[in-house]
């Protein structure tokens, strides 16, 4: 940020040139994983395109001109798009034809007669299986509903922005021959699916095929939804684990994916729930496996994917809660009712990103060609240092690994990859997120003036923010002079903050709410930096344990900064952390090693201004090339240039002094605080494990942890994701274990957590990690 002088006097606040037309692109593919990927559909001008708004339709998005186009040039451009690709006419009786549909009717109809009233029976089964997962395209349907959208979208946000480099990569991905194009998205609101179909359709990508989750919708909603493109999981298959054929529903569903995919329609899945961000659902399980067959089959040669990031100011959330989850039904009206109700005010800017795509092909075989490197399990690294036993292991099992002897091909096979793939698409997806002006102001307000600030420190901090995370190679959703984005986030945040003017300074004081709402509403904002600043923020509460575990000796008086800290004890703490808390919660790359992370970890550390090396004087003569007086000493008198293989003498160890970078006050306190509200999670469960009420089933286990988090926050909402990570972080450690029984598996607390001194070292395990 620089501030210039024009000849007026007035000071103008310009950032350059990062927040101007040209921006890197953001969404590489991994690789590691996809490394043939890397280069494909890519290309360096891409940037140089710069953005678009969706909402904007003017009379250059038409064939015609003149005064009448201009007014009705949106109703005449949503006419004029296009359908590439649409459902094949005889797509039941494909359906029914397929080698899975009949081996399953031919398996369930053994022992009957077979005679062809059996078989006609059969195939009005599967023929109605179908009919409840998709419906033949309406368009005239699908363009009037499209017309009322584009409305509605410019009505709701300032802008929908969309990079011009991203969408011709995904246009140029698109004509591939005979690969077709799978959308793996993150989930931000219950508008997702009708604004990336409206993107898609507007933009030349065709009408896509929108996964609808666990939303209970209506018959009409139903119906209706499923003519402008959605495809609903058969009933029943929500409560079958991935990796099952789950019967005729499941053998339906199978066949139908792969028509989808030989036809080329693009196929979009959402891979989270509003309700539960940077968690695989059930839902995406279960679309992503007949993907995944669908190439191993070879039913086609390959899929390219391409994750989807979704950012918006203020979420749209007037439908949370309603028809989710077994609530009543969602209903068309009140949908309209909804959507009148969102009118009332402005939501700020939404932000849609695509990610590079890759080969799924490409994936599975370096995912396989991997898997022999599995670390051990998780139980046997972190429960040892949780207990006091010895030093953990720098590894990590692989999420959903194989057990020992398990055969290549089997459903637990299949499991594992469906699952490596989600997480990791999971992973790009968030990655490739703008963060919004109101995450950095709620992150500012939360993490580092819960007390109040000044609109002027506010507005350098927000400088100093928006600087850290372009350096980390990530876009944000804005532009424009930076007193005019602070004043905007403000106001959507509104609610949750006042405001007070000082006459004689001529500042606003900026004071953010004490109630508990407002805490929650600013952490959800703020959580979307979370992933920008992961690995310092890991390493910042593991430099808070070592701190506390150093305080008894040192004194409460003594400067941090005359404090040093062993690499090997940073490096043991960072480990704990990162085999406590999974990946995906992060925003970190799964097929990561933990030792390569920790050590990244590190590394950022020290590149952020936290972390400096604590040299003797020797080592600084040794290693220092500047011009010297040259005197009687020599530095490389002492070192051994032999070729011995003694071990005998010590190794010096690297250690740091910690220190607060300059520009940047209050760093290792604002990182701390940044994950603090993950951590306070994971503590809070450990205190649930004082609850006398085992065994239970893992639904009843996690529908009374989330009602113990709702109490002890004072939320009617609180984050279902995050109870969820717990019991199941939990489970891998070793700390919950399941036991058979006639109703289904039942959780009950390991051997070592049944006295209260294994829940306390547990506790107080979380405890050392969380900054108040």
């Amino acid at each position: 940020m620089k501030t210039w002088v024009c000849d007026s006097g007035q000071k103008l606040e310009i950032f350059i040139p990062f927040l101007g037309k040209y921006r890197p692109l953001t969404g590489r593919c991994c690789q590691t994983c996809t490394p043939r990927s890397w280069d494909g559909f890519y290309h360096a001008q891409l940037s140089s395109l710069g953005f678009c708004s969706a909402a904007q339709v003017t009379e250059e998005d038409t064939r015609y001109r003149g005064w009448l186009v201009r007014r009705l040039c949106c109703f005449l451009a949503v006419w004029d798009w296009k359908v590439p690709a649409d459902t094949p006419r005889d797509l039941p009786e494909r359906v029914y034809r397929s080698r899975r549909v009949r081996d399953v009717a031919a398996g369930q109809a053994r022992g009957s007669e077979g005679d062809s009233e059996s078989r006609r029976r059969w195939k009005e089964k599967a023929l109605e299986i179908l009919a409840g997962i998709q419906a033949p395209l309406s368009l005239p349907v699908l363009r009037l509903c499209s017309w009322v959208l584009l409305r509605l979208l410019s009505r709701l946000f300032l802008s929908v922005q969309l990079h011009r480099g991203q969408l011709e990569m995904v246009l140029r991905a698109a004509t591939t021959p005979d690969v077709p194009l799978v959308f793996l998205s993150t989930h931000k609101s219950r508008l997702d699916g009708l604004l990336l179909s409206f993107l898609f359709f507007s933009h030349g990508l065709g009408v896509p095929r929108v996964t609808v989750g666990s939303l209970n919708c209506s018959p009409r909603l139903r119906a209706l939804l499923r003519r402008l493109g959605g495809v609903f999981l058969p009933v029943g298959m929500e409560q079958t684990s991935s990796g099952q054929d789950g019967g005729l529903p499941g053998a339906v569903l199978a066949s139908y994916v792969e028509e989808v995919l030989r036809s080329r329609q693009p196929l979009l899945i959402f891979l989270e729930e509003p309700c539960a961000p940077r968690r695989l659902s059930a839902a995406a399980h279960e679309w992503l496996a007949p993907v995944y067959r669908a190439v191993r089959d070879g039913a086609v040669p390959d899929v390219l994917l391409v994750p989807v990031g979704i950012a918006y100011d203020l979420a749209p959330d007037c439908l949370e809660g309603s028809g989710a989850h077994g609530a009543r039904p969602l209903s068309l009206s009140a949908c309209l009712w909804a959507a009148c109700r969102a009118l009332r005010r402005r939501l700020g800017c939404a932000r849609v990103d695509f990610a590079q795509p890759f080969s799924l092909q490409e994936f599975v075989a370096k995912t396989l060609s991997r898997q022999s490197s599995a670390g051990k399990p998780p139980e046997e690294l972190l429960l040892p240092t949780i207990l006091g036993t010895h030093q953990p292991h720098s590894e990590r099992a692989e999420p959903e690994g194989l057990a020992p002897g398990t055969a290549p091909g089997s459903e637990a096979e299949d499991k594992m990859m469906v699952t490596k793939l989600g997480l990791h698409a999971l992973s790009d997806g968030t990655a490739c997120s703008a963060v919004t002006a109101v995450g950095i102001t709620s992150a500012l307000l939360l993490h580092k003036h819960r007390q109040g600030v000044l609109l002027s420190r506010l507005m350098s901090d927000f400088a100093w923010l928006l600087e850290e995370t372009l350096v980390r190679q990530r876009d944000v959703g804005f532009s424009g002079q930076l007193r005019a984005l602070v004043r905007h986030s403000l106001a959507l945040l509104r609610a949750h903050v006042a405001l007070y003017h000082l006459a004689p300074p001529g500042d606003v004081l900026v004071v953010p709410e004490v109630s508990v709402e407002a805490r929650w509403e600013l952490s959800q904002h703020s959580a979307a930096l979370l992933p920008v600043f992961a690995g310092e923020a890991v390493g910042a509460c593991a430099i808070r344990a070592l701190l506390l575990e150093m305080l008894p000796f040192v004194g409460a008086a003594a400067c941090p900064s005359s404090i040093t800290l062993s690499q090997d004890e940073l490096l043991h703490k960072t480990l704990a952390l990162l085999q406590l808390l999974p990946p995906s919660l992060l925003g970190l790359q799964p097929c990561q090693p933990l030792e390569h992370q920790s050590q990244d970890v590190l590394d950022k550390l020290i590149l952020c201004g936290l972390l400096e090396a604590d040299e003797s004087e020797n080592e600084r003569w040794l290693c220092d090339l500047a011009p010297r007086p040259f005197g009687k000493w020599q530095p490389w008198a002492e070192v051994d240039f032999t070729d011995s293989d003694s071990d005998s003498e010590d190794v010096c160890k690297r250690c740091f002094k910690l220190r607060d970078p300059e520009g940047s006050p209050g760093l290792l306190l604002f990182l701390c605080r940044l994950l603090s509200p993950v951590l306070e999670t994971y503590a809070r469960a450990a205190a649930f494990l004082e609850q006398p009420s085992w065994p239970q089933p893992e639904a009843a286990c996690a529908g009374a942890l989330q009602q113990f988090l709702a109490e002890k926050d004072g939320l009617e909402r609180p984050t279902w994701s995050l109870a969820l990570s717990t019991l199941r972080t939990f489970k891998e450690m070793g700390v919950l274990e399941e036991a058979p029984s006639p109703a289904g598996p039942l959780l009950h607390l390991a051997r070592p957590f049944r006295s209260s001194e294994g829940r306390g070292k547990l506790r107080a395990f979380i405890q050392q990690f969380v900054q108040p």
